[in-house]
């Protein structure tokens, strides 16, 4: 566990002595699109319907606008504070290219997130820019999601399946999908039609939970039968919403990492996974996180 108790406050709690949890390094690595940092430093998010600040205060992590109740049945362990990373630091450290990135970004912790969410985003993220991807995903929030205040500024929750499976390609298109919306269409129409587990018409390779609970690689080829989902985007629904922490995302930078650091430039990006799978097994999606922050921050180029 990464904290030792929470103090209460009027308008929100503290978390004391959390370990290994640096704002930056969780919110800017690429694993989530819904958190913006404020003038201040502090980062505002909204997550299963609810808008939260946070402000990391010498040891301490202050999360606005919430209770303890809410910290712990989702933030707990949304943010992962039940995981000793000091742990996983120290093993994936045998690594002297892994220690390196660790050094470099060592307040990372990875997120889990809600998966209808994850599997929209990153759909829309193929051949994307963060601030596209953003601006797409808060537009397609304000206009299907539920209206949230905070600081006297409106916020939107993600929208539910049966409210986005409601919108059209026009209007898909119009929130910045460009070319995705018929993606997003169409993975957001199997999955609100894949019925009700015992029924006849249940077709359980559309239903997402049923997806999250096969083993790592079923999980894997089971997300690729939806519309504009290919392997690395796969691997990020599964490393960042599903908890499959062998999940290895081979993106540009990663591929950059893994050629710069241990392979030939030459190498295929299935070669790639299959390399950080086995290397670094159970914490290969832990190991890929440090690497794509540290090459990415640090504009490493092959």
């Amino acid at each position: 566990m990464d904290f030792n108790y929470l103090e209460k406050m009027d308008n929100g709690i503290v978390v004391k002595d959390v370990r290994n949890f640096e704002l930056s390094h969780i919110f800017d690595c690429g694993q989530c699109f819904r958190w913006d940092r404020q003038d201040n430093g502090n980062y505002i998010g909204v997550v299963y319907g609810r808008v939260i600040e946070v402000e990391r205060r010498e040891n301490d992590l202050v999360i606005y606008n919430t209770n303890e109740e809410d910290f712990k049945n989702i933030w707990a362990e949304y943010f992962d504070l039940y995981r000793d990373y000091g742990e996983i630091k120290n093993i994936l450290s045998e690594d002297s290219i892994v220690k390196k990135s660790i050094e470099f970004g060592y307040g990372m912790r990875l997120l889990k997130q809600d998966p209808f969410e994850l599997i929209v985003s990153f759909i829309i993220s193929a051949n994307n820019r963060i601030p596209m991807i953003k601006r797409a995903i808060k537009n397609i929030s304000s206009t299907w999601g539920e209206k949230l205040e905070y600081k006297g500024q409106a916020f939107y929750s993600f929208p539910s399946i049966e409210r986005l499976n409601s919108a059209t390609l026009e209007e898909l298109q119009n929130c910045g999908t460009g070319f995705r919306n018929k993606y997003i269409k169409d993975t957001v129409s199997k999955i609100y039609s894949m019925g009700i587990p015992g029924t006849e018409k249940y077709d359980e390779k559309f239903d997402i939970q049923w997806i999250k609970q096969q083993e790592d690689d079923v999980c894997h080829k089971e997300l690729q039968k939806f519309m504009g989902i290919g392997p690395k985007v796969a691997d990020c629904i599964m490393l960042f919403s599903m908890q499959k922490y062998s999940a290895f995302p081979v993106d540009v930078w990663v591929k950059r990492a893994m050629t710069y650091f241990y392979l030939a430039p030459d190498v295929s990006l299935k070669k790639i996974r299959e390399f950080g799978i086995n290397k670094f097994h159970q914490f290969a999606g832990f190991a890929q996180q440090y690497l794509f922050y540290y090459v990415r921050e640090n504009n490493i180029t092959v």
